[in-house]
């Protein structure tokens, strides 16, 4: 994707007479285990960061190397992370809104306005707007959605260390084959979603019932 394309929604703001444009976006959706993290930036009106894009398109390496040039070029960022009792005790979505909007909210420079990804806005003070699939659409999106993804893949490292028998550091805690047969062997541990778990439960107990 074009850059100055990428950069079209952000323009259409700028010459509006918005000055300090928000992106924010969240990691951590559909994994069974681990935190939710949302990341918020804001850049300058002339930045240039070449490779920038939805951080699911781009690899590892690529999205650490990106992490850094964010970090150094924008005019503020923050990264906030709502754990695994805050999802359980409410859902995926509100977490994820709280996230964003601690993101939001903490960042050291106020946005006039903030670009959301997904369908849903969280309750904020600044005029937004929330962008289905904006990280593949919007240039502050998807750098914030880079630094989401690298904090949490580190988290989800860490606790790999921690929890060596669900190898947390392959998967980062998404719902793979090796990761939900390494919760039936073990049982969840205290990073593990309980309500997501329940669907693995019942399956397992329907599977079970079938067997002859």
């Amino acid at each position: 994707m074009k850059l100055r394309t990428f950069q079209k929604i952000e323009k259409k703001l700028f010459d509006e007479g918005y000055k300090l444009i928000a992106g924010v976006d969240e990691a951590g959706r559909g994994p069974l285990a681990g935190p939710v993290v949302a990341a918020a930036v804001i850049f300058d009106q002339n930045t240039f960061i070449r490779g920038i894009d939805d951080s699911k398109k781009l690899n590892q390496k690529e999205r650490e190397a990106l992490e850094e040039e964010i970090k150094a070029k924008a005019l503020a960022y923050s990264i906030s992370v709502v754990d695994v009792k805050s999802i359980d005790k409410s859902n995926i979505l509100l977490a994820s809104l709280e996230a964003m909007k601690k993101s939001i909210m903490s960042l050291s420079v106020t946005p006039d306005f903030v670009l959301i990804d997904g369908k849903f806005s969280p309750e904020l003070p600044y005029k937004n707007s929330a962008i289905i699939k904006g990280d593949s659409k919007c240039f502050s999106i998807a750098a914030a959605s880079i630094l989401a993804k690298t904090f949490r893949d580190r988290l989800m490292q860490e606790y790999s260390e921690k929890y060596p028998q669900y190898k947390f550091h392959k998967h980062k805690g998404y719902p793979t084959q090796e990761h939900i047969e390494a919760i039936l062997k073990y049982g969840p541990c205290e990073i593990h979603r309980k309500k997501f778990l329940r669907k693995i439960y019942e399956r397992r107990i329907i599977q079970q019932e079938f067997e002859f």
